[in-house]
Parts: structure tokens; C-alpha cells; sequence
């Protein structure tokens, strides 16, 4: 086989590649601001759902962070140690759980306020650019 065959298996030739390091680099500069919060970049994103949706079922939760069970389950038990959120039973049907944010949670968000607009100014991309780049990459995940 001539070495041209093997020319999809390039690093260069990758798509998954520069995708992996930009994220791995984005969350590099999540770190420092996260960790004035006392949050993982996981427990972040959890944060950002619950501002915004106040209470929904770990199902919904999941949906919407791409993230399974497994990884939510100890996640969301952790951040309910530090009184950001509180899991229930669903009073309708008990395999439901549910998950509300606490008054310690809601009083992150003003400390976060500044979090995106600090990494904003880390990323060196256009208004434009980063629009494109947000379709692109809402396309490749299928919302």
C-alpha cells in the first residue's frame, strides 16, 4: 500500500483534533475563573441550567449538558454538599428525580456574571467568527 493511503490518518487530515484541543484549551482558561467560584467547568454548566430553569428532572438536566447519569449522578451529588442545588423525588412518580437550585445557588450567579465576558476576551475570534463557530459546532452536536 502506498503511503498515500494512509493519508486519513493524519493528525493534520483530523477534524476531531483541533476540535479536542480548542475545547482542551478553552477549558484551560475556564480553570482560574471556576475555581474563585469553587466550580468545575462541569459544575458550571449545571449552574448555567439552573439560573436559568430554577428546577428540572435529572433526565432534562442530562438532555441538555450531554451528559449520562453516571457522570451526573455524583456531579450533581457533590454540588448539593456545597448547597448549590437539592435533589427530590418527584411527588407525581418517585423514579423521577428532580433537582432545584438553593439560595446559595442563585447567589453564585452575580459572582459568574463576569465569567463569560473574561473568557470572551481570552478567545481571539471576531463577534462574526464566533457566531459561525457557535452554528458549526451546534450543527456537528445536531441541536
Amino acid at each position: 500500500m502506498s503511503e498515500q493511503n494512509y493519508d486519513c490518518l493524519l493528525l493534520k487530515n483530523q477534524l476531531c483534533f483541533p476540535l479536542y484541543a480548542a475545547s482542551r484549551e478553552i477549558l484551560r482558561k475556564y480553570t482560574p475563573l471556576l475555581k474563585e467560584l469553587d466550580l468545575t467547568y462541569t459544575q458550571y454548566i449545571v449552574m448555567m441550567v439552573l439560573w436559568e430553569e430554577k428546577e428540572l428532572k435529572v433526565t432534562e438536566l442530562g438532555s441538555r449538558l450531554f451528559l449520562d447519569t453516571g457522570t451526573l449522578s455524583p456531579l450533581l451529588k457533590s454540588m448539593e454538599k456545597k448547597k448549590l442545588l437539592c435533589r427530590t423525588r418527584s411527588k407525581n412518580d418517585e423514579r423521577i428525580v428532580m433537582v432545584a437550585i438553593t439560595k446559595e445557588g442563585e447567589a453564585l450567579r452575580e459572582k459568574a456574571s463576569s465569567v463569560p465576558k473574561k473568557i470572551g476576551s481570552c478567545v481571539n475570534l471576531s463577534q462574526q467568527e464566533a457566531e459561525t463557530l457557535y452554528k458549526i459546532l451546534y450543527k456537528i452536536i445536531g441541536n
